[in-house]
């Protein structure tokens, strides 16, 4: 089909070379590379590419948050009578093969018009390259373009070449297959990412009324799962392929299937060019991004381009990247002019990223079940000497916590008592229904603690609790929860604890470092970040552990673990970079109290904390990550 333009998309690109062959063979992976294939000869003439079979074995990996969907557009060009070369649909369905595991590539969409004519034997040619994918169970979906069939008509069309060589006959080989209409034209297929179901519902050139009840009705049996909707028209691009619109049959399918399911976030569409996108917003108030691909009227007819549709829900991304396998393969040897400016598409309707908060788009149809809160007894794991938390309905949010005593719940009867700084405000420090979202108390203290001049209030153990003497030769771990305030300033706020141990170096008889600092202290740095310093047994002085900065505002979880060897500190799970080789062994003590919520210097009170802290537990023993108090189910005890 022509640009409704008709005209190409710009100039060609200039030279990507020198970056892009550095990365070629990266990108194609051994079959690529063995093309042989020569720019001297014209392009018609070129030999086809090694077929052997990939190596690389096909299987997604279905927890993994990173995921990528390859989208295949308009391949008409290649198949075309007596103009059939199957080399570059090869080649881009090898690099599927090739790198299904390093890209984690879950499913491979054809966007329709797979020949020119919709001959028998252009489509036999097309469906021998598939079998490619076909003998390595690679799901994948196909949809009829206006070249593949007789456009006046519908789905009822009856049989033809694209039906027999890509219908459900062949579809349900495929371990992704979900089901079709009647007429065969329509299907859906059903992948797992990321966690969860995906699913891609693959409609026809011209669907009919019944098929787009078919449609719905698939929607409604999947009802938490989120759709990717592929047709072969929908939205087009102007001259630029900026802000893309709806033809007329793509808002007939706007208005009676897209605006009014929730579930379809994005639409892949080909028929026209140039690529183009667009975002609109559906009758639930979300966006549904649009995105047209199309590079049959680049030189070789595309050459089989394909677009990577690289998912990432750990950053709320989907980074969108256009190359050609085929040419890339041949990237280390003399290209001719037109293919230099084909290995890879940059411009920005080619290369681009999405930013998608994924919990917050997919809310409406599959929220993510609120955490409730836990019983103590289940953090009660073994070694636990502390266990605090400050989940109180008996307080109001907000409401000064005066007078405070909290339990140690471990039972151990290292209870917290609470001290101010004289003049400062009864509610400076206060009850709070704010918390992290994997904390298993659903409440927190709220300390308003600053200076200059030193204001605020703090907890501690009494003075004969056990926890202070206790040396941890074994190991340990501390775990908190903490989140800081937009107006935490560094001038202001910085170097407030989370909590430590009173006493200095000195005191301990640690000869090296000031003498002056506390034997332990969990600190918020004017970065702001973490602080861990500790004087274990074994050395003259503290051992310094560093967190990245944390963002304010937000809930963080930290995990300080000793293993009796070496101090490792966690952030949301996560091993930060600055973590010491200095073997450490046990903590020092001056057998005084822990703070929480303080940081005392020479013995006294510095500088207290600005911020929330959640749920604080002390084990004496290393735990791994699986048996923090983030971790999805309880530990076995």
């Amino acid at each position: 089909m022509c640009s409704p333009l008709h005209q190409p998309d710009g100039p060609l690109l200039p030279d990507a070379g020198r970056r892009t062959f550095l990365r070629a063979a990266a990108l194609t992976g051994a079959a690529a590379a063995a093309t042989g294939l020569v720019s001297a000869t014209p392009a018609a003439a070129l030999p086809q590419q090694n077929a052997g079979a990939a190596t690389a074995r096909w299987r997604p990996d279905p927890e993994n948050p990173r995921f990528t969907l390859v989208v295949m557009p308009d391949t008409q060009y290649l198949f075309d009578g007596a103009s059939i070369n199957k080399a570059p649909v090869e080649a881009s369905l090898r690099y599927v093969l090739d790198h299904g595991r390093d890209e984690n590539i879950v499913f491979l969409s054809h966007l329709g018009d797979l020949t020119e004519s919709g001959r028998t034997d252009e489509f036999e040619a097309i469906g021998e390259a598939f079998e490619l994918l076909d003998r390595r169970q690679v799901g994948y979906s196909v949809v009829a373009g206006n070249h593949d069939i007789k456009s006046s008509t519908d789905d009822g069309r009856g049989r033809t070449p694209y039906l027999d060589t890509f219908g459900p006959r062949r579809m349900r080989q495929l371990p992704t297959f979900g089901g079709a209409t009647p007429d065969g034209y329509n299907t859906y297929h059903v992948f797992r990412a990321a966690g969860r179901e995906w699913l891609v519902l693959a409609l026809d050139w011209r669907p009919s009324a019944a098929s787009l009840a078919w449609a719905r009705n698939v929607i409604a049996k999947h009802p938490d799962t989120p759709v990717v909707l592929t047709t072969h028209e929908l939205v087009y691009a102007d001259a630029d392929g900026d802000e893309a619109e709806f033809s007329d049959h793509g808002e007939h399918l706007w208005d009676e299937l897209i605006a009014g399911h929730d579930q379809i976030f994005l639409t892949l569409n080909g028929h026209y060019w140039p690529a183009g996108r667009t975002t609109r917003k559906n009758t639930a108030g979300n966006d549904v991004h649009l995105h047209i691909t199309n590079y049959q009227n680049r030189y070789y007819g595309g050459s089989a381009m394909i677009r990577l549709y690289r998912f990432d829900l750990a950053r709320n991304t989907i980074d969108v990247e256009t190359v050609s396998p085929w040419i890339l393969g041949r990237a280390g040897e003399r290209l001719n002019d037109l293919e230099r400016g084909e290995i890879e598409m940059t411009g920005p309707q080619d290369r681009f990223a999405v930013p998608i908060d994924f919990e917050k788009r997919f809310a409406g149809f599959a929220p993510v079940p609120v955490r409730g809160p836990r019983p103590a007894e289940q953090l009660l794991i073994p070694g636990t000497v502390a266990y605090w938390r400050f989940d109180s309905p008996a307080h109001p949010d907000g409401s000064a916590a005066a007078d405070l005593r909290v339990p140690d719940l471990s039972g151990h009867r290292n209870d917290l008592v609470r001290e101010a700084v004289p003049g400062s405000a009864p509610d400076a420090l206060r009850w709070s229904t704010d918390h992290h979202p994997d904390q298993p108390g659903h409440g927190s203290l709220y300390f308003d603690g600053s200076k200059p001049p030193l204001r605020g209030a703090y907890l501690r153990t009494e003075n004969n609790a056990p926890l202070n003497t206790k040396t941890f030769r074994s190991g340990y771990t501390i775990e908190a929860f903490l989140r800081l305030p937009a107006d935490w300033d560094a001038g202001r706020n910085a170097w407030g604890a989370v909590l430590g141990r009173r006493g200095t170096l000195g005191a301990a008889g640690k000869t090296s470092g000031d003498s002056d600092e506390p034997v332990a202290t969990l600190s918020v740095s004017d970065g702001p970040g973490l602080q861990w310093a500790a004087a274990p047994l074994n050395q003259p002085g503290a051992v310094t552990n560093w967190s990245h900065e944390l963002s304010r505002d937000r809930w963080w979880h930290v995990a300080v673990v000793n293993d009796g060897k070496h101090t490792t500190m966690y952030v949301d799970g996560c091993v930060v970079a600055r973590n010491p080789a200095t073997r450490t062994t046990g903590l020092a003590t001056a057998g005084l109290p822990w703070l929480l919520g303080a940081y005392e210097y020479g013995g006294r009170l510095d500088q207290l904390m600005h911020g929330w802290l959640g749920d604080i537990r002390i084990v004496e023993r290393p735990l791994r990550v699986r048996d923090f108090m983030t971790a999805p189910t309880p530990p076995p005890h």
